[in-house]
């Protein structure tokens, strides 16, 4: 009689239950047939089988063996079915004392035997609870990315030896019971990435340091411009330092979609810091989106709920920065392929910097830009009126004068303003926690009357200013939303004519 175990597949970021079946018959003896869609991976499986039966001990049968992975139409990858279908093989000739139906098997095998880890573990545990699977047997180095579910029993198995002696009630396997150590409360001074680069080392740059904040506090996008020394990737690289925590359930998201790229550390399971991504200009679309023939996280998504660093904006390839459109406007990215569609999230930060031509010295005092009329239009041109339009605060980071350079300051710190972002982030939280967004620049464009309401005089400011530097509309709903944004980090209720002016400075000057 055929014999089934509970698997998983990793399908984007999501997982589904797949049937390990295992049947003998026919055929000579010690061959193994696996059908189901399987890949290069799966298939080769069958002689790390092969020896690991021989090594087993225990009785199999002595005939063909065929291993149906259902459902049949989804296509499987990856080494993460060893030890299903090893345990399904040895089922068929030895009574295992457990009742498989409740039971997910997931494991590479080496040779000898040992359990090695695998990918998007986080994401088949949710999809082993969501399908009323209480009790998983996984390697037991992922032990703590599956303790993040509650309400799980979780066997961390070592080798295929241990979980035979388990299966046959001679020696049992104790549960994972200890706290994740990944879990803590967060500390400001104790993040060592965070105090990498302080605001305060930062001279002068005040309206950008100010842009930064109004990023942080409310998750806008960001367009630095200056010529080249000016500061603008050392004010990139001191953003982190002001955003705010992450939330549990945006810890959950990002390790997942790390989980899945298998991009976890050895000693991680759950991922504590906002991701800050900064690929280099010449990174491919795939790899900055995401794609590949089985779909794969980009930068894109693995810069979700943290920030995009794309310095040189106009220097990625055309096709890379359309791709950005979706995101930019949805928080998602759809990837097409003739097997089916894969959404992945990136709801990220978009933080560009770029010069402002070829040389990098057009408008600067000190210095002759040497580049002709038409080279700085075809610069400027690389970066489509939709995606410029996408992007919501524009700020210059001109050149600092030597004298400045040399001169003491009393900057403020990184944690100064990081308690006022985190303030504003507290009162968006309780803003929007009957609705699925976390900040204002998520708010749709319905729902921008019930945030984003002005008074009469606020009103007819921002008409006059509409006619007069003709803002498309989705220009007017993102001023209006960085003044919310603005209005939170005054500690206001109501939107002013103060803070849209503000808002109003940001604009695209490209």
């Amino acid at each position: 009689m055929p014999t089934k175990i509970l698997s998983a597949a990793l399908n984007g970021l999501e997982a589904i239950i797949v049937d390990v079946e295992a049947d003998s018959g026919g055929g000579d003896f010690g061959q193994i047939s696996i059908v189901g869609l399987p890949d290069t991976a799966i298939s080769e499986s069958k002689e790390r089988i092969k020896s690991i039966l021989r090594n087993c001990g225990l009785a199999y049968p002595r005939r063909k063996l065929t291993v149906n992975l259902v459902p049949a139409n989804l296509k499987k990858r990856g080494p993460s079915y060893d030890l299903p279908i090893t345990i399904s093989i040895l089922a068929l000739k030895n009574n295992f004392k457990i009742d498989f139906k409740t039971c997910l098997l997931i494991g590479e095998l080496s040779l000898s035997g040992d359990v090695q880890a695998v990918d998007g573990l986080l994401s088949m545990a949710i999809a082993a609870k969501q399908n009323g699977i209480n009790t998983l047997f996984i390697p037991a180095i992922n032990t703590e990315e599956a303790l993040m579910i509650k309400d799980l029993i979780i066997f961390p198995v070592n080798n295929i030896f241990q979980l035979i002696k388990h299966l046959q009630k001679i020696e049992l396997i104790k549960p994972a019971t200890i706290l994740n150590k990944s879990i803590t409360e967060f500390n400001y001074e104790s993040n060592e990435e965070r105090n990498s680069f302080n605001l305060s080392e930062i001279k002068s740059q005040e309206k950008a340091k100010r842009a930064l904040e109004i990023t942080a506090a409310g998750g806008h996008n960001l367009l630095l411009f200056g010529p080249p020394g000016s500061g603008k990737t050392l004010l990139a690289k001191a953003l982190p330092s002001i955003l705010p925590e992450l939330t549990f359930d945006e810890k959950l998201e990002i390790t997942k979609i790390y989980s899945a790229a298998g991009k976890l550390n050895k000693n991680q399971s759950l991922m504590n810091i906002r991701p800050f991504r900064s690929p280099h200009h010449s990174t491919s679309t795939s790899a900055l989106i995401g794609g590949g023939t089985w779909p794969h996280p980009g930068e894109i998504s693995l810069a979700h709920r943290g920030i995009l660093f794309l310095d040189e904006f106009p220097e990625f390839s055309r096709s890379a920065l359309e791709n950005l459109r979706q995101p930019l406007e949805e928080g998602l990215i759809n990837i097409n392929r003739a097997s089916g569609s894969v959404n992945f999230p990136a709801k990220f930060i978009l933080l560009a910097a770029m010069n402002p031509c070829p040389c990098g010295y057009l408008g600067d005092k000190k210095q002759t830009c040497i580049c002709s009329l038409k080279q700085i239009n075809n610069y400027h041109h690389r970066l489509s009126g939709p995606i410029i339009d996408r992007i919501d605060l524009h700020v210059e980071v001109p050149r600092i004068n030597l004298e400045k350079l040399q001169e003491k300051s009393n900057n403020e710190l990184s944690i100064k303003i990081f308690q006022r972002v985190k303030l504003a982030r507290a009162k968006q939280l309780k803003r929007f926690k009957k609705l699925p967004i976390l900040t204002n620049a998520e708010i749709n464009n319905s729902e921008i009357k019930n945030f984003c309401e002005l008074d009469g005089a606020g009103y007819n400011f921002l008409k006059v200013a509409c006619e007069k530097i003709n803002l498309s509309a989705r220009s007017y709903f993102r001023i209006l939303k960085i003044a919310r944004t603005i209005a939170d980090l005054a500690d206001e209720k109501n939107i002013s004519i103060n803070h849209l002016a503000e808002a109003l400075q940001y604009r695209p000057k490209i």
